[in-house]
């Protein structure tokens, strides 16, 4: 029994730990935090997904570029957009910097019954320092100012009409989804007959009834394009309105447009900016074929559809008419889609990268 005593004693004392006997152990590796799942501020994780996507900045970018272009854009020449000259009409684009080397020197090709003449009336007519960078139309005005302020007029009416649309559809979808019942089924009916009604005939009855501008063309565009936005709306408060933090504020003795307004629709604004952007492309081609049809603008008013109608009636004889209200129109509708596009993305928790 000692001896047994003695080897365990032995054996003890042979394992005495040392300094040398411990090391630290780096798991820096293991709790390292994903960066894609990183604490931050919502919108600006909305931010930085937003311009990982390409597309969407590239959109944005010509957004802004026509933005600012509409602003200091009729500025940069000595014309006004309602001025006339009819002794300088139909003039072929003419840049200073550019005439030198053979392009936009004011010559354009007019075809006649024995082929094609190319013709240069700057020179003929001595307008040796007369420079209208897109041209002029059939009444001397000047295109360059008339498109930068056609489209300062149809983005007004598009975004105007869009954020009206916002509040009316997005109020009424969600009053209707929150109270449900006989609320809803009355109120999804009146919805269903408004958009039964064709949108084209409502407009054009309104432009008839009213006087043509840009107020009219907005309240037009308001009575038509909630529907959309109602539904997107309704469909979210369905969707959110038994989850358990509106169940803990019905609980509290929160009044119910507080709810609506205070608790469910900060949770459902990223479908809502995203159905606004998409609306806003849609404005601009309604104006535009308003105007285009002759139920827009007024003169000596001007918009992209109204300008589009101008160049259209001399396309055969002077293209050059026609091409920069479309150019900006496409780039204006591609540009948003684009931008929204994003957004969507941006704007989904579940798009997030894994």
């Amino acid at each position: 029994m000692r001896e047994k005593e003695t080897c365990m004693e032995t054996v003890t004392a042979a394992y005495v730990p040392t300094d040398e006997d411990f090391r630290l152990k780096s798991n820096a590796g293991e709790i390292g935090i994903d960066t894609n799942f990183a604490s931050q501020n919502f919108w600006k994780d909305v931010l930085i997904r937003f311009f990982k996507k390409k597309s969407a900045v590239i959109g944005l970018i010509f957004i802004v570029l026509i933005t600012v272009m509409v602003i200091i854009g009729p500025g940069m020449t000595p014309y006004t957009y309602s001025e006339q000259n009819l002794s300088q009409k139909n003039l072929a684009p003419r840049v200073a910097s550019l005439e030198k080397l053979g392009i936009f020197d004011g010559s354009e090709s007019i075809s006649t019954t024995s082929g094609s003449k190319k013709m240069n009336y700057y020179v003929e007519k001595g307008l040796d320092n007369v420079y209208y960078w897109f041209g002029s139309d059939n009444f001397g005005r000047d295109i360059w100012t008339r498109t930068w302020s056609g489209a300062k007029v149809s983005l007004i009416i598009a975004v105007a009409a869009a954020l009206i649309d916002m509040i009316i559809g997005m109020s009424y979808g969600l009053i209707s989804g929150y109270f449900g019942g006989k609320v809803d089924m009355v109120m999804q009916r009146i919805l269903e007959i408004a958009n039964g009604i064709p949108r084209l005939v409502i407009v054009t009855l309104l432009l008839l009834v009213l006087k043509p501008g840009m107020l009219t063309i907005i309240f037009a565009l308001m009575l038509t394009e909630w529907v959309g936005m109602s539904r997107i709306a309704r469909a979210e408060m369905l969707k959110l309105k038994e989850q358990e933090f509106v169940l803990a504020s019905r609980t509290l003795g929160a009044g119910s447009f507080f709810i609506i307004f205070k608790e469910i629709l900060p949770n459902i604004i990223g479908p809502i900016i995203t159905q606004v952007m998409f609306s806003i492309p849609t404005a601009i081609f309604t104006e535009a074929f308003l105007s285009f049809v002759g139920l827009g603008i007024p003169v000596p008013q001007c918009s992209l559809g109204s300008l589009i109608s101008e160049g259209f009636n001399s396309f055969t004889t002077h293209s050059y008419q026609i091409i920069p209200p479309i150019i900006v129109m496409a780039l204006l509708m591609l540009s948003f889609n684009l931008v929204a596009d994003g957004l969507r993305e941006a704007l989904d928790p579940k798009m997030k990268e894994m």
